[in-house]
């Protein structure tokens, strides 16, 4: 493995291309349902899961992931770990690089992955933190594009809790070009640092306390649970949240063919109503289903040869053989005025004789 591993941390520590290619690639594996051999993910690829936080998107799209990739997977929790008796962060990350081709890490503290990446020699991925989860917005991305097209320069509507998924939000909309509008209440905005962030990075981050001023006119609503891991301040939290619902009428605020998205579990008469998120606007099942692809694609660059952006290939390609159709076709026009050229010269001499 290389003495620089790449690690999959967040959005915001990876560049544009970089994230463009992954997106491109998972799209490309999708529609061929091939893993290209230019990927160079070598054969037998071990990947460990380590899940201090309950997950079922996570777990089952990395394991099946990797297996189509040709690896395989291994599950760990803490309790079934020296994690658990209190070895150390930085030992178990140096232990296991010892063992496995690659990590994904789901826990609380960021701080606990940025510890683990920091000690281990093979790529570790964010499979969520307290602060993001980016492998969940990058499927959403993949999601977006499959229904609407390009993302860059379109209006994406965030209603509830900026939490870390949120975030994330802010990153991609740094690094993917498009305009984010975030309503939520005061006490649940997203941190200041972030926004100082967005604004460093030129990002169009906007942010209110109005759920309907935000979904006017977008192209996407998104929303996540009011209650998240390790909250507990449940009935609080609902309460003022309560406001921030996505319903009929904020869906029909957005654009008519908008969509709505939540990276699941979903809570209907919550933050969503049973309406939106199972009515013909929804495109929850596939953004999960999303996670598979972009998972795939994710492990490929940490794993390959990084040889990624397969969409962009084809495009060139097809570009190239466009190119040379038209030279040819040129080539042979040119050919006939010469010899239409010619004969008609012998004709008008055979004719002066």
């Amino acid at each position: 493995m290389s003495p620089t591993p790449k690690h999959f941390l967040d959005l915001d520590a990876l560049d544009a291309s970089t994230l463009r290619a992954i997106v491109d690639t998972a799209a490309a594996m999708k529609k061929s349902g091939r893993v290209p051999k230019a990927l160079g993910v070598p054969a037998g690829a071990v990947l460990a899961m380590i899940f201090e936080k309950p997950s079922t998107r996570t777990r089952v799209s990395f394991g099946v992931a990797i297996h189509q990739l040709g690896g395989t997977s291994i599950a760990l929790n803490p309790q079934d770990m020296q994690l658990g008796r209190g070895e150390t962060v930085a030992d178990t990350a140096r232990v296991l690089s010892r063992y496995v081709d690659a990590i994904v890490l789901r826990t609380g503290p960021h701080a606990t992955l940025l510890e683990f990446a920091h000690n281990a020699t093979i790529p570790v991925i964010n499979g969520l933190t307290a602060r993001s989860h980016p492998c969940q917005v990058m499927a959403d991305v993949l999601t977006f594009e499959e229904r609407k097209g390009p993302i860059k320069g379109r209006v994406i509507a965030w209603i509830g809790d900026a939490n870390n998924v949120a975030a994330s939000w802010v990153h991609a909309a740094a690094r993917f070009g498009f305009t984010l509008r975030i309503a939520a209440p005061a006490n649940f905005a997203p941190a200041p640092d972030l926004l100082a962030w967005a604004n460093a990075e030129g990002a169009k981050v906007e942010v209110m306390e109005s759920a309907r001023e935000a979904a006017h006119g977008a192209d996407c609503v998104v929303t996540d649970t009011w209650v998240s891991m390790g909250d507990n301040d449940e009935n609080k939290r609902k309460a003022t949240l309560r406001p921030f619902q996505v319903d009929e009428a904020i869906m029909a605020a957005a654009k008519r063919n908008a969509i709505f998205m939540h990276c699941l579990p979903a809570h209907r008469g919550d933050e969503v109503t049973a309406a939106v998120i199972d009515g013909p606007q929804s495109a929850v099942w596939d953004e999960a289903k999303n996670r598979l692809h972009v998972q795939k694609a994710i492990l490929a660059w940490c794993l390959g040869s990084g040889r990624l952006g397969t969409k962009s290939k084809t495009r060139n390609a097809k570009t190239r053989s466009a190119t040379k159709k038209k030279t040819r076709s040129a080539k042979k026009t040119a050919a006939k005025k010469t010899r239409t050229t010619k004969t008609s010269r012998t004709k008008t001499r055979g004719a002066r004789r």
